[in-house]
């Protein structure tokens, strides 16, 4: 079982992980260890409610492919298990961020005493720079 919140668990077989070679530096020992974790995640066979579904394929991420399966490639650690553990908090992450809704905007206007105080600051700002001209004698 993954806990992503209180309320959204997923079972393991929705997560698919793989083991695959680490790309970047590491000299001998990144031809022989499969360090890094690719994991797979369908969108659309998973047991997460409709809504979140929706959420998680309208999200402009280019970790979603055209199927909705969401790939996430974790090698930024040296271990196995590190890179693993790495991969399922980002999922989680993931998923948490699209049950979040944001408050919808409310137009409001400045207040009375907001727009004499502004137009007060540019008048005394225009006397300020009156005051640099030439002077004459």
């Amino acid at each position: 079982m993954i806990f992503i919140s209180n309320t959204i668990i997923l079972n393991d077989n929705e997560v698919e992980i793989s083991a695959i070679r680490a790309q970047g530096a590491g000299g001998q020992n990144v031809n022989k260890v499969s360090s890094a974790i690719h994991l797979r995640f369908d969108i659309h066979a998973s047991s997460l409610s409709d809504v979140i579904k929706q959420r998680l394929l309208d999200s402009k991420d280019n970790r979603i492919t055209k199927e909705g399966v969401l790939i996430i490639k974790a090698q930024q650690f040296r271990t196995q298990e590190r890179n693993r553990i790495d991969a399922l908090e980002r999922l989680q992450s993931f998923i948490i961020k699209s049950t979040h809704v944001n408050k919808t905007r409310k137009a409001t206007k400045p207040s009375r005493n907001a727009k004499r105080k502004r137009v007060d600051a540019k008048t005394q700002r225009g006397k300020t720079k009156a005051l640099r001209g030439k002077v004459d004698f």
